[in-house]
C-alpha cells in the first residue's frame, strides 16, 4: 500500500504490516528497522537505540548500527528515525496527510527521505545535526537561518500538497464561515475539527466547548484574509516549529543552516500564523517572545528568502509592513490552537505530561491577547501579562 500523492496517485512508499509495541519496545523497533536495513539483522548487538525525550505526542527513536571501524559520519549516514504515534492521535492528526506532506517536503529537498509507513508510525532517514534547545531559538545565529528556511518553505512548497484545491472560495471565506474557506483542510478547519472532538459529558465541558466554538468563529471572522505571502492568503505551513523540530545542520560560508523535522501538523495556513506560532516557542515558552525590533529583522530575513525562492516575489517594503501587522494580529492564535489541542490530549494521551495544566496556560495566553486587543484589560486597569509586555517591547 502506498501513500497518496497530491494528485491522488499512489506513490511507491512501502507500507509495512507491522507495529511498534511500547511493551516490547526494543524487539519491535528492531523488527521495523530490519525492513529498511536487512543486513542489520545479522548483527543485532551492534544496533543502538536512542529515545528522544522532547516529543509529547509521539515516541521518537534513532536506530543506528555501531559497527567496528565505523565513524560517526558512517553511523549517521545509515541511521533511521522511527516515530510511533501516540495513543488515539488520529483524532488530532490526519496521518495520510502527514505522509503526503513529508513526501512533498522530501521531493523539494526540505525533509529527509521517508522510508516506510507502518501500522502506527513512520520510518525516515536521520538528519545529522544538533537538535535546538529552547534557548537556541533566541540566538541570532539560529533565528536568522530559521527565518531563511521558513521563507524557503513557504515559497517553495505547493499548498496543493497540504490541501485539496476546490476552487478559490470567496475572498476571505466569510460568506460560508470556516466551512467555506478554501483551500481545505486549513488551519481553521483543523481547529474546528478539534473543537468538535472535545468531550462534552459534563455541563462544564459543554460550556467550554461552546465557548471555544464562539471564540474560534470570532477569531476567523476577525483575522482571516488574503493578505500576506502565498496563494489565497495561505502557505504550506509547518505549524509546529518548536525548538525540538529545528535541527542545526552544517555551516556554509560562515552561515549556520537549519532543517525542520516532523510534519504531522503541516497544513495550509496564513504565513502570519506559522510565524507567530514559532515566536510563541522562543525560550521554550518562557516569556522570551521576540521584541518588535527582533521581529522586524526576522521578518525581513524571511521575506528576502521568500522572494529568492518564490515564483511570485512580493515588494519588500510593502510586504514587510503588512506581514509585521499580520503577525501581530495573529499572536494570540497559538494559545487557542494549542489550548484546544491540549484539552483533547488530556483525554487520550498515555504520555506522562500534564496536558490539562498546559491547556489552561495556553488558553490563558489567548485570553490575555483577547483582553489586550479589545481594551478589556485597560478598562479593568490591570497590568499586562509578561508575555504581552515582552511583545510590546521595542
Amino acid at each position: 500500500m502506498g501513500a497518496a500523492s497530491a494528485n491522488g496517485a499512489s506513490t511507491e512508499l512501502p507500507y509495512l504490516d507491522l507495529a511498534y509495541d511500547h511493551a516490547n519496545s526494543e524487539a519491535t523497533a528492531k523488527e521495523l528497522v530490519y525492513t529498511i536495513q536487512p543486513k542489520w539483522r545479522e548483527c543485532p548487538d551492534e544496533i543502538k537505540i536512542v529515545q528522544f525525550k522532547e516529543g509529547i505526542t509521539n515516541t521518537l527513536f534513532k536506530l543506528a548500527r555501531h559497527g567496528p571501524g565505523m565513524t560517526q559520519e558512517d553511523i549517521d549516514a545509515n541511521s533511521v528515525l522511527m516515530r510511533a504515534y501516540g495513543n488515539n492521535t488520529d483524532i488530532l492528526i490526519d496521518r495520510d496527510r502527514e505522509a503526503t506532506s513529508h513526501l512533498t517536503c522530501a521531493k523539494h529537498g526540505l525533509a529527509p527521505p521517508l522510508l516506510a509507513r507502518f501500522n502506527n508510525g513512520l520510518l525516515y532517514r536521520y538528519i545529522p545535526g544538533d537538535v535546538c534547545t529552547p534557548q537556541d531559538l533566541i540566538d541570532e545565529s539560529v533565528w536568522r537561518p530559521v527565518a531563511r528556511q521558513l521563507g524557503k518553505w513557504h515559497a517553495t512548497l505547493p499548498i496543493e500538497s497540504a490541501s485539496a484545491i476546490n476552487g478559490e472560495g470567496c475572498a476571505n471565506g466569510h460568506a460560508k464561515g470556516i466551512a467555506g474557506r478554501k483551500p481545505s483542510p486549513n488551519i481553521w478547519t483543523v481547529m474546528r475539527r478539534w473543537v468538535e472532538a472535545l468531550p462534552q459529558q459534563s455541563p462544564k465541558e459543554q460550556a467550554r466547548k461552546q465557548f471555544l466554538e464562539r471564540e474560534l468563529e470570532q477569531s476567523f471572522q476577525e483575522l482571516d484574509n488574503t493578505r500576506g505571502p502565498g496563494r489565497s492568503g495561505f502557505v504550506f505551513g509547518h505549524c509546529d516549529l518548536l525548538s525540538a523540530n529545528v535541527i542545526r545542520t552544517n555551516v556554509v560560508d560562515g552561515q549556520q543552516n537549519v532543517a525542520f523535522i516532523d510534519y504531522e501538523y503541516a497544513v495550509t495556513c496564513p504565513a502570519a500564523f506559522d510565524i507567530a506560532n514559532h515566536f510563541a516557542e522562543w525560550g521554550g515558552y518562557d516569556n522570551m517572545l521576540p521584541t518588535r525590533s527582533i521581529r522586524h529583522e526576522f521578518l525581513a530575513e524571511y521575506l528576502s528568502s521568500y522572494n529568492k525562492y518564490g515564483t511570485s516575489p512580493v515588494p519588500n517594503a510593502t510586504s514587510l509592513d503588512t506581514l509585521e501587522l499580520e503577525v501581530d494580529r495573529f499572536r494570540g492564535m497559538p494559545g487557542l490552537y494549542w489550548g484546544i489541542w491540549a484539552l483533547i490530549q488530556a483525554q487520550i494521551s498515555l504520555i506522562d505530561f500534564d496536558y490539562a495544566s498546559y491547556a489552561e496556560v495556553r488558553l490563558g495566553e489567548y485570553s490575555a491577547w483577547r483582553d489586550e486587543v479589545t481594551g478589556q484589560r485597560q478598562k479593568e486597569n490591570t497590568e499586562a501579562p509578561l508575555r504581552e509586555r515582552r511583545w510590546a517591547e521595542t
